[in-house]
């Protein structure tokens, strides 16, 4: 199901039941995400909450707050306009059953095929809903081609007061943030020598009025067309945009491979191919039915600019670090935009189930290198890939140990501190089941392996920024050419006829 705007699908939320309106005035400093971190943290990830009047700095803002909206299984699914995302994750692997690959590169390229089977590449169009209202700004004297100076503001008529980033309600999420933080941004970037285009998510701090932080961490792909651009000393165009289609932040925040365009994932998941806009101001494109555009650049001649702290999905504060500044050269929005955020911080948080939903989707790519994979789970303590649990149909020694080194070199894979592998009729799911078989499974020395790698830049754990150990653990049963000389005992379990026999007579019993 294509959703047209954040309107309209905050409009389905309520018609299922999964939307709380808020009326009253709520500040955008701290109330919100005091408010929105409950219901995060309520059963089954609580309700999506539309803030109706917003404040800034104790004035009303013209643009509702939308949070969690895709914070539960449920939402998840409607997002994604399917009964449940276990559904759209078994369309995606019976597309890819067509051909085997013998390799990673051509299950990649097979992943990229099959999303194609369905709907076709992103279009270009020539307007859409996200630029009915347009305001473009004058940019520092360092402006230089292939962008010509725009007048100091640039307003289409009957627009109003030209918003600037002090004027969209951009929350303050925890008591010790360095500020206001774009929370849910889609930031599109294209490499320079490729032109292959990234949408990724990178958090934005508010500097002033046309100027942010650009939180890009040194693995991601928006990071890597960054340096070619400071290598070539060349200003770096940037667009971001909030809201529309759902499946926009989604498919922003999904493991995909290196080359594969988002917007394709997401026209998928939407089963309708998503329109783009060229932005006014900067050679990109962007979803014609978002709320918001940001447009600007990066100047690789600017010293880089200290960003943070900020109250993160570790749980953490990150710490200041110096990170790119990004100006704005123009906003865009609908005249009826709702501001879309998230929050992040000691987890269960919505981010859980944006990760955990990209787990189950891209499930098959694993199981097509790795057949013996039956499943995995990223535990919400685990904030996102800190601890990762995989269960395996094992029929070999050390197979649990070739599944650790396979998936530390997946993707952000690679970030995982700790992978725990157990067998097949454990539910990954199920962290008590799968914490009783680490513990009655292993010898921890026999059972343990230790190794080095790339590490989240946000982990403050490590010693050194970027970089880390990691721990695999064997929870599987043992086989004789793993070193284990004894009988492997059984799993105490009750003879299911007893079983049923006792449960009819309990239930059945008089009250």
């Amino acid at each position: 199901m294509a959703y047209e705007s954040y309107q309209d699908f905050i409009n389905t939320l309520q018609q299922q039941g999964e939307l709380t309106r808020i009326a009253a005035p709520v500040a955008t400093e701290l109330e919100i995400t005091a408010a929105a971190d409950v219901q995060m943290k309520a059963p089954g990830g609580g309700k999506a909450l539309l803030f109706e009047k917003p404040t800034v700095n104790g004035k009303l803002s013209p643009f509702p707050v939308a949070i969690n909206t895709m914070g539960s299984w449920r939402r998840m699914a409607l997002a994604m306009g399917s009964a449940s995302v276990e559904e759209t994750a078994r369309e995606l692997g019976a597309l890819m059953k067509a051909k085997p690959p013998g390799s990673m590169r051509e299950a990649l390229k097979l992943l990229g095929t099959a999303i194609e089977l369905r709907h076709a590449r992103p279009k270009v169009v020539k307007d859409g809903p996200c630029k009915e209202v347009v305001h473009k700004f004058e940019t520092p004297a360092t402006r230089t081609e292939p962008w010509p100076a725009a007048p100091a503001i640039q307003t289409l008529p009957g627009a109003g007061a030209a918003p600037t980033l002090l004027d969209l309600p951009v929350l303050k999420c925890w008591p010790l943030d360095g500020g206001r933080f774009i929370t849910l941004p889609c930031v599109v970037t294209k490499d320079p020598d490729t032109g292959e285009r990234n949408v990724g998510m990178y958090r934005m701090q508010i500097y002033d009025s046309g100027s942010t932080g650009m939180h890009w961490q040194l693995q991601k792909v928006g990071a890597r067309h960054g340096r070619r651009y400071y290598e070539t000393g060349t200003r770096m165009p940037v667009a971001v945009f909030l809201g529309g289609d759902p499946m926009f932040p989604f498919a922003a925040t999904a493991p995909l491979p290196d080359g594969l365009d988002e917007f394709l994932l997401a026209g998928y998941l939407r089963r309708k191919s998503v329109e783009l806009v060229k932005c006014e101001t900067v050679d990109l494109e962007v979803p014609a039915n978002a709320d918001f555009v940001i447009e600007g650049y990066i100047d690789p001649r600017e010293s880089l600019r200290e960003e943070g702290p900020f109250g993160d999905h570790t749980g953490f504060y990150t710490l200041p670090e110096p990170y790119p500044v990004f100006h704005v050269s123009a906003i865009t929005h609908r005249r009826s935009a709702v501001y879309p955020a998230t929050i992040v911080g000691a987890p269960p948080m919505e981010d859980f189930y944006l990760g955990a939903a990209a787990v189950k989707l891209f499930l098959p790519v694993f199981r097509m290198n790795f057949p013996e994979i039956v499943d995995i789970a990223l535990p919400a303590e685990g904030v996102f890939h800190n601890l990762v649990f995989v269960s395996i149909r094992k029929t070999y020694p050390m197979q649990a140990f070739k599944i650790m080194h396979g998936l530390w070199g997946m993707g952000q894979m690679m970030f995982t501190k700790y992978i725990v592998v157990v067998d097949e009729d454990v539910d990954v799911h199920n962290t008590s089941e799968v914490l009783f078989r680490l513990c009655a499974n292993t010898d921890p020395q026999r059972d343990s392996i230790f190794t080095r790698g790339p590490a989240d830049v946000l982990d403050h754990a490590t010693s050194e920024v970027g970089v880390g150990s990691k721990l695999g653990l064997d929870a599987t049963r043992k086989l004789p050419g793993e070193g284990f000389k004894r009988a492997w005992p059984p799993l105490i379990r009750m003879d299911q006829s007893v079983r049923l026999k006792m449960d009819q007579l309990l239930n059945h019993r008089p009250h």
